[in-house]
This record gives structure tokens, sequence and C-alpha cells, in this order.
């Protein structure tokens, strides 16, 4: 056994950030808070991000072992980035463990309630948009179907971006298209 694999760096880790890195980006964008309703607040930015992580690890869903592991890199990288988040923000080393464990299981709940309405046709991804993402706001209803037209179109692009640079780290999101045209 060779000890040069113990000091390899796992190439998933750096695809996994730049990922992560370009979905952050995504998710701040100004156009989905004043005109596209998310609330400007930390809970508002967690929920984009998560939103925006949730469409990348769909895409990477049931590409194999690989993507398997890059998506599961991505959320190490995403959570640990929220500790890190939540710390610099002050909250007490004693509650950054329970805060974030209470993140993860909002964010699997999310990705539970996106990928069911996103399975639907009807209204339901408007529904879980208003739940989730628009939670403790009143947007409008063309805000919120901006926003599942928004997440309809990405899932799609993102189904026909090749895997083979998804794998690498390379993501494209379209613009976030909300408010007046």
């Amino acid at each position: 056994m060779s000890l040069t694999r113990f000091f390899r760096s796992d190439p998933h880790q750096e695809a996994a950030r730049l990922l992560y890195a370009r979905l952050v980006a995504q998710a701040r964008r100004v156009e989905f808070y004043a005109p596209g309703g998310v609330p400007d607040t930390v809970d508002g930015r967690f929920d984009m991000v998560a939103l925006h992580a949730f469409l990348v690890m769909r895409r990477l869903r049931g590409a194999g072992p690989k993507a398997a592991h890059l998506s599961q890199a991505l959320f190490d990288i995403m959570f640990a980035d929220m500790d890190q988040n939540l710390r610099e923000m002050g909250v007490g080393d004693l509650s950054v463990g329970k805060r974030v464990k209470a993140m993860a299981k909002a964010f699997y709940g999310r990705v539970a309630a996106y990928d069911s309405a996103l399975d639907d046709e009807a209204s339901e991804l408007g529904q879980a948009l208003r739940r989730n993402l628009f939670r403790k706001s009143e947007p409008s209803d063309e805000q919120v179907a901006a926003m599942s037209a928004y997440l309809r179109r990405e899932v799609a692009a993102l189904d026909r971006q090749e895997m083979a640079k998804l794998m690498a780290g390379e993501v494209a999101f379209g613009a976030p298209g909300m408010g007046p045209e």
C-alpha cells in the first residue's frame, strides 16, 4: 500500500468548493431580493443558498458514485460555511452545533418539498416556495410565479449541462428573471 494515497487531495473537494462559490454568487444576486420578494435577511439568504445547492445536488443525483461523492462534498462545504458564518455573527460555540443541525434539517425538508413539487405540474411548487423560500414574507403572486418559473428553467438548464463540467466544478445559472420585464 502506497502512502501517497493518504496525502493526495480529494479532487471532489476542489470541484465542490468551485460549485459552492458559484451557487453562493448566484444566490446573492440582488434580483432575488428586492424585485423577487425573497426576504433580504439571514434566513432569506440561507434559503437562496439552499435552493441553489438543491438544484446542483438534484442534477448530480443518480449520476454515479463520483457524482454522489461530489454532492456529499458540496453538502459538507456548505454546512462548514454555515458553521463559520454563525460563529462570525457571534453565535456562541455551544449553540452553533444545534443551529447547524437545525439548518441541515431545514435543508432536507426543503429538498423534499422542492423535489416533490417539481414532479407535480400543478401549483404545488408555488406553495412549497411560499412555505420555505418566502416564509415570514408576503410575496405577490407574480413573484411566486417568477420564482417557480426560474426554478423549473434552472432544473432544465442544469439537466443540459455536461456532467464532466459539473464534476470539474463548473456550473452555469441563468439570469434570475425576477420582477417586471
